[in-house]
């Protein structure tokens, strides 16, 4: 291959990439920046754990944009299916760095438990600064993430009708955004706590809400650890499709007029695709190059939908008895 078209290629994959992966990985890597500033400056725990998720929300990130891009990568022979569970991947390597920056963080709230730090007063209104810094962008990032969601989820929404929706339908978006959506959904609650500890200690003797604080956040970063790796690990078996994809399938798969019946419909979920395999019933007194053509418009109608990757159809004579019903859709997929 030569060489300028090999690079147009990267590039188009490049361009393929989560937008808000690259986004939150940017923004992440100048809000640990800024919070590691004032956490060395003021010696808060509750800064430094907050700086410690920062940091590892813009390595993940990074790994999930690399991840991003690969999966976008057409079948070839030896991979048949494509790439799209190579994010999978990329998301689980993301959950370790989650894990261990998790365990730092708590481990640093017990020592501040056991021995609380003084700040420095001189330090307070830089620890403020970056943290509304932090809530600013970590924020605006988590915005655009409940946006991407409404969006590859096909919801349309008005106003702010978005933020609801997002929390609704965050299973049915692509792996990165849910990353995104969960990571930044603890980094703006994170940060709220670490300004809550920096203010009452500095204002208050209760220095033990510091250690509470950064336990609270290393616990937080625990569970988005274990909700991203459960969703990703479903993602690498193959999970069956939502409901309403399945029945959305269907009802395009019925309204042909040549189609009596869905005998066996298997929806799978792969990121935020689907791969359809269905055995549909024909009418009766169809030749072969009758039911072809039947399944070629079947699978164009089916194609149609942007995330819809594949479809196989196999073929079966109306045996008069009904198998599609809404009662029976659970049996399906």
């Amino acid at each position: 291959m030569d060489p300028e078209s090999e690079r147009e290629t990267v590039l188009q994959l490049i361009k393929k990439g989560n937008k808000s992966s690259a986004i939150a990985m940017i923004g992440n890597a100048i809000i640990a920046a800024a919070k590691g500033a004032g956490a060395a400056m003021s010696g808060s725990g509750a800064m430094f754990a907050s700086s410690m998720h920062s940091l590892a929300d813009s390595v993940n990130q990074g790994f999930v944009f690399v991840g991003s891009i690969l999966a976008e990568k057409k079948p070839t022979r030896q991979f048949p299916t494509g790439f799209g569970r190579v994010i999978n991947l990329f998301c689980m390597v993301a959950v370790i760095v989650v894990t261990i920056m998790a365990y730092e963080t708590i481990r640093e709230g017990l020592h501040l438990l056991q021995h609380p730090v003084q700040a420095s007063s001189g330090a307070f209104w830089i620890n403020i600064a970056a943290l509304i810094f932090n809530l600013v962008v970590d924020g605006a990032i988590l915005l655009k993430a409940m946006k991407e969601i409404t969006k590859e989820a096909r919801v349309e929404t008005k106003g702010i009708a978005f933020i609801p929706a997002s929390f609704k339908h965050v299973s049915r978006s692509a792996p990165p955004t849910r990353l995104v959506f969960y990571e930044d959904l603890v980094a703006v609650t994170g940060a709220l706590l670490a300004m809550s500890a920096v203010v009452v200690t500095s204002l208050t003797a209760f220095k033990a809400l510091d250690g509470i604080a950064t336990l609270l956040i290393g616990i937080l970063m625990i569970g988005v650890a274990f909700r991203v790796g459960y969703d990703n690990m479903v993602g690498l078996i193959g999970v069956a499709a939502p409901r309403d994809v399945a029945e959305k399938v269907a009802f395009l798969i019925l309204a042909d007029s040549d189609v009596t019946d869905i005998n066996d419909l298997r929806i799978t979920q792969e990121g935020r695709y689907y791969h359809v395999d269905a055995m549909i019933e024909l009418r009766k007194g169809l030749t072969l190059a009758d039911a072809d053509d039947i399944i070629f418009r079947v699978q164009d109608k089916l194609m149609a939908d942007p995330d819809i990757t594949d479809v196989i159809l196999g073929v079966l004579e109306d045996n008069g008895v009904t198998d599609w019903t809404p009662e029976a859709l659970n049996e399906f997929s």
